[in-house]
């Protein structure tokens, strides 16, 4: 019996390292159903659960082979014109390292970003449904957390083939005014000018039939625009590129520091910031496509010979 138990163990550890190499449909689903589970109240930012969201995300990069450290900042809350105002909360980005694998370039990073907060029981200016009731997000955004994390993994695995150092980074406080990515592009862990480009991924599953992934920001960085075109092909996927339309999600801070980005996002719903944003709904084989054709985004990016900034009108 021991030796059964033995080889059983060794054979599920087998099969745990081979799913770390690949993205997989059941890492992203067992991703967000943790981050969208009813105990996670929403993921609103101050809230007890907070914590606990930190710790999982932590012990993900480091599962992916990543150095972490948490980045702590106040945010103010919105609330309605009707209603009192909040008192600030803390909480926290969390950050991943992976050293690139070049001698000189390995010293410029990009960043590969996406935000764990939502609207916890709904009731404030960004919730689009009366109901009191759990926000569950799962496409905005814990599908982008999902992916994140999924894409963190293989590159950890793959590190070897990124010249480029990358940052991963979950930030806070997303919806009360995209609080945790101008406090990082404020105060960035790093010198601000090492950091050369920044993929934020905010909503990614919900692809579409006709397999429609939206992004703005090509146009800021070297054949951007051409890039996401040809990728998107190899990834069987049907790309609406905008040289700019930066739009108004986390890569926004970056780009007003005159950093080159890129915003993904697989297009709006009915059940955006409503109650019914659930998991039932998300198509995990689209969106194990969607992370992979940014995976082969970073790897594109992370060996260009050279990156620099293209400001859009």
């Amino acid at each position: 019996m021991r030796r059964i138990l033995f080889y059983l163990v060794l054979f599920t550890a087998g099969i745990v390292g081979n799913a770390q190499t690949e993205i997989t449909t059941p890492e992203l689903r067992a991703h967000i159903e943790f981050l969208t589970s009813d105990t996670n109240a929403g993921r609103y930012p101050g809230e007890k659960s907070n914590k606990k969201l930190v710790a999982y995300l932590k012990k993900a990069f480091r599962s992916a082979g990543l150095k972490t450290e948490k980045q702590g900042f106040e945010a103010p809350l919105r609330t309605k014109k009707d209603q009192p105002k909040k008192a600030p909360v803390k909480t926290w980005n969390i950050i991943g390292y992976l050293e690139g694998s070049d001698p000189e370039l390995k010293d410029e990073y990009l960043i590969l970003g996406a935000h764990y907060d939502h609207l916890g029981m709904g009731g404030g200016p960004s919730s689009k449904s009366d109901k009191i009731a759990i926000h569950h997000g799962a496409d905005d955004n814990a599908s982008g957390v999902a992916a994140l994390l999924e894409i963190a993994e293989k590159i950890g695995a793959h590190r070897s083939e990124f010249k480029r150092s990358i940052l991963f980074i979950a930030f806070g406080a997303e919806e009360q005014g995209l609080v945790g990515s101008r406090y990082f592009a404020d105060n960035p862990t790093l010198p601000k000018e090492r950091i050369k480009f920044m993929l934020n991924m905010d909503m990614v599953g919900r692809l579409n039939d006709q397999k429609h992934v939206y992004m703005g920001g090509a146009g800021t960085f070297p054949g951007g625009v051409e890039l996401m075109k040809d990728l998107g092909k190899q990834a069987q996927l049907n790309p609406i590129v905008h040289a700019g339309s930066v739009g108004g999600s986390d890569h926004v801070a970056f780009y007003r520091k005159n950093i080159s980005v890129l915003g993904m996002h697989t297009g709006g719903h009915p059940q955006y910031h409503t109650p019914e944003d659930t998991i039932d709904r998300i198509n995990f084989p689209g969106q194990k496509m969607v992370c992979n054709y940014i995976y082969a985004t970073l790897l594109a990016v992370a060996n260009m010979p050279e990156i620099y900034f293209i400001p859009q009108d």
